[in-house]
């Protein structure tokens, strides 16, 4: 979940920092799924609203490690949150 403030081009940069960070680590980004602006359930950095991208990438255990940690330092990124998807569920459609 990004800062709904962000510009594009601020938006673009945060996904393609993400995505050369899942490939230098020898993953794959298999899909992006940008779902918009969404008001939230409870205030989150006293922001009522976040944008809300669905990002789906295979990858090593420390490669995760690395794209967690990069979230955790990018301004910008108010929320995050990783799911380990069952191998057929992984797969692209």
């Amino acid at each position: 979940m990004l800062h709904p403030a962000l510009e594009a081009e601020r938006q673009a940069e945060i996904l393609d920092r993400l995505q050369a960070t899942v490939e230098a680590g020898k993953g794959t980004v298999v899909s992006t799924d940008d779902w918009g602006k969404k008001k939230l359930a409870y205030e989150v950095d006293h922001e009522t609203e976040g944008l809300y991208v669905d990002i789906v990438f295979r990858a090593e255990p420390a490669t995760l490690a690395e794209v967690e940690r990069v979230l955790r330092i990018t301004d910008g990124v108010l929320r995050f949150k990783t799911v380990r998807l069952k191998a057929e569920a992984a797969k692209p459609v």
